[in-house]
Order: structure tokens, then sequence, then C-alpha cells
């Protein structure tokens, strides 16, 4: 090996290379049924102009059963209004074809194919996801849909 790699490795190149050489991952077990939930949620303007509106989606899993999550949900979003017919009770494999659009109950084989056709398929989707640490602030929340609403309707 030449000094030039030897550098490299050690992150210490002209270039900053680095090479990986391992990492750690920690798993958390998977219960028997987690919960899943598609809600749609739209709310108006407080103000005559009816072409201020704020929609939302929410497509989640929950690692358990459904009144644990309708518990926990109660208690820190209350706001949501999630209700148990909202909720499904499936298998962590289940739940793939489900946020893929597959009616449910699809066949995990539907999975395997290169060429499967579900909603999110025929459409162009990008989506990041993040977990909530602290509850977001009614103001910062309103301030930014106002935002968001001015730039699409202009």
């Amino acid at each position: 090996m030449g000094e030039d790699m030897f550098w490299a490795i050690r992150g210490g190149g002209g270039g900053s290379f680095g090479a990986v050489l391992a990492w750690k991952t920690n798993s958390v077990p998977v219960p028997a049924n987690v919960t899943v939930f598609r809600v749609h949620r739209m709310v108006k303007s407080s103000k005559d102009d009816d072409k201020m509106t704020i929609q939302a989606r929410f497509s989640s899993m929950f690692l358990g059963g459904t009144d644990k999550l309708l518990q926990l949900m109660e208690e820190k979003f209350p706001q949501l209004g999630l209700t148990k017919e909202d909720c499904l009770e499936m298998s962590w494999a289940e739940s793939d074809p489900y946020f893929e659009q597959f009616p449910i109950g699809a066949p995990l084989e539907t999975l395997l194919g290169r060429n499967h056709k579900s909603a999110l398929s025929k459409s162009f989707f990008k989506a990041k996801s993040d977990f909530v640490k602290q509850p977001i602030p009614e103001k910062q929340i309103h301030g930014y849909g106002i935002c968001s609403l001015r730039r699409e309707n202009e």
C-alpha cells in the first residue's frame, strides 16, 4: 500500500477521502402485529377567504396494537382525532403493500414483480419522514401554512 492510500484511508488525504471499515446499527424488535393508518385532514382558514385551506395526510405505522396507539395519540396528538375505524392491525410484512396503496389483503407476492402497478407507482412521488420530538407551536404552523398557501396561489 502506497503512502497516498494510507492517508486516504485515515481520512487525511487532499480530497478528504475516507473509507468506512465498519458500522453499527441498532434494530428494534417488531411485534407480531403493527397498527397502520392513513388519514386526510383539511383545515379551512378562519377568514372569509375560501382559497386558504391547509391539507395534511398522515400515513403511519405503530409498532403495537390499536388500543395502545389510540391511548398515545389521545395523550400526545388529540387534534388529529384518530379513531379505531382509521386503524388497521396487520403483520409488518403486510404493511408494505398497504403503504404502496395496494388493496388491503393483497398477497405479498405482488411486491416481487418489478412492474407492479400501484397507485403510487403511477405517479412520481418523493417522501421524507422524521420523528417529531417536541410539539411545533401553533403560531409556527399557522405561519408556515399561510406562506405555503401564498406561494401556491401566486
